[in-house]
């Protein structure tokens, strides 16, 4: 009795999660009165179960900032090893600032670290405003 019972759930997981599976079509409509706007979906919503895990040499897009480079999830627009795009390091001396490798070293507008402004007529010497 408790196998049939096990068998009976089995199938009809097997034959649910097939019905889903094969569901992609999605249609969603909204019938408003009084002569109101209609809103209808008629393309299908992304399926999600049929992306593959494994990491391609594409390079795929995380969030707004992050990027998988190889297979870790890296700041573009900040990180030195991954500066503007995967790979590109910036040299001694530079930053990686809003994605371009920066000059740190000399240049005003980002003395020492990015967005760091100098005073105006203060020269940035070795990363520091006003250096004597």
């Amino acid at each position: 009795m408790a196998s049939s019972l096990l068998k009976l759930a089995a199938i009809l997981s097997l034959v649910f999660s097939i019905l889903l599976a094969l569901n992609t079509q999605i249609t969603l409509s909204s019938d408003i009165e009084d002569d109101e706007e209609e809103y209808v979906l008629d393309t299908p919503l992304e399926d999600f179960r049929s992306r593959s895990r494994f990491l391609a040499s594409v390079i795929k897009k995380g969030t707004g900032l992050l990027y998988c480079c190889k297979k870790h999830c890296r700041n573009v627009l900040g990180d030195k090893n991954n500066c503007g795009i995967c790979g590109n390091k910036c040299k001694f001396g530079e930053s990686c600032c809003n994605g371009r490798c920066t000059n740190i070293i000399s240049n005003v507008n980002h003395c020492g670290k990015c967005t760091k402004k100098c005073a105006p007529g203060v020269r940035c010497q070795y990363g520091t405003c006003g250096y004597a």
